[in-house]
């Protein structure tokens, strides 16, 4: 037996040590996790499922996990602080604002990167070992691009997905902002009073909203918490309403004769919108229309006047 005929027993041998240490440190680290807390609720007297044992086991591993990538991320991540403030404020407005988010996505870049383009090397040892030197460059620079833009792809899709929703739920928030004001509350507790109406709509509004209401009660200037939601958000139709409102507060304006413009000026756009994806339909269902119901509706008109036609040609040609 050669040496390529020794790689893929010795890297399947090598994989299978790999998984049986993994499972093993595992094991033993799930199974002697929360003893001292275990032990120190049986000297009170107090009685502990292993279930709550068992998440507690979960949650430092993960309080773990998170360390490391934290670690990796802080080494091997960014340091200038402008492409931090950016990445920051990328991962606020898809709503991951841990303190240590950036640091954490940082090091899971740097690991899947890592794995994949080890990945990669085992796959061209076991499967393409008769490639060229293009094939396996392309393999590996491959298996590292996909490594570094696959999370990025995966935020823009979590922050788009995050912008959709609030922008969805504004316009009804905003309804309820001129029901509230114009029955005589304040701003602020209107604020306070749609985001809690709107959780089950619209979570993710109703959760800068209620953040916009600790900033307030903290004592920020409502301007600049105006400006926070604005950053954190980073939603055009929300920039504008920020605008109008800090306009309104410093020219002494009708809070809800400004909502209540732009709210009908929300409504009219969110028409307009409708409106525009209903004309853009059959722009949009002639590809498939051409691809896959043309063909199939070809063949079955002309199909078996085609079949008539070969048993008439076969013929004459046989006599």
């Amino acid at each position: 037996m050669d040496n390529a005929q020794l790689i893929p027993v010795v890297a399947a041998f090598m994989g299978f040590v790999a998984v049986l240490l993994g499972v093993y440190g595992i094991m033993g680290f799930l199974s002697g996790a929360g003893n001292v807390d275990r032990i120190k609720s049986r000297m009170q007297g107090e009685s502990v499922s292993g279930r709550s044992a068992f998440a507690d086991a979960l949650s430092e591993l993960g309080g773990q996990l998170m360390d490391v990538f934290s670690g990796l991320g802080r080494r091997m991540g960014p340091k200038g602080d402008e492409e931090i403030s950016e990445g920051v404020l990328k991962l606020v407005q898809a709503g991951l604002r841990s303190p240590d988010a950036f640091k954490i996505f940082q090091g899971c870049k740097v690991l899947l990167c890592v794995t994949l383009l080890a990945l990669a090397l085992v796959a061209r040892s076991v499967f393409f070992a008769r490639t060229g030197l293009g094939g396996a460059m392309f393999l590996i620079v491959g298996a590292a691009a996909v490594g570094v833009y696959l999370p990025e792809f995966w935020l823009r899709f979590k922050r788009k997905k995050r912008l959709t929703g609030i922008t969805n739920a504004l316009p009804d928030a905003l309804d309820l902002l001129v029901v509230c004001v114009e029955s005589g509350m304040g701003l602020d507790q209107a604020i306070t009073r749609v985001s809690e109406e709107m959780a089950p709509s619209g979570p993710e509004l109703s959760e800068e909203f209620y953040t916009l209401t600790l900033e307030l009660r903290a004592g920020k200037k409502r301007s600049e918490a105006l400006k926070s939601l604005s950053q954190r958000v980073g939603l055009d139709d929300l920039n504008s309403l920020v605008t109008l409102l800090i306009q309104a507060d410093v020219f002494g304006i009708s809070v809800g004769r400004t909502l209540r413009v732009y709210s009908d000026a929300m409504r009219k756009k969110r028409r307009q919108k409708a409106e525009e994806a209903a004309a853009k339909l059959p722009v949009k269902l002639m590809l498939p229309l051409i691809l896959f119901i043309l063909p199939a509706l070809f063949l079955t008109i002309l199909g078996p006047a085609g079949l008539m036609l070969a048993d008439l040609f076969q013929n004459m040609l046989g006599k």
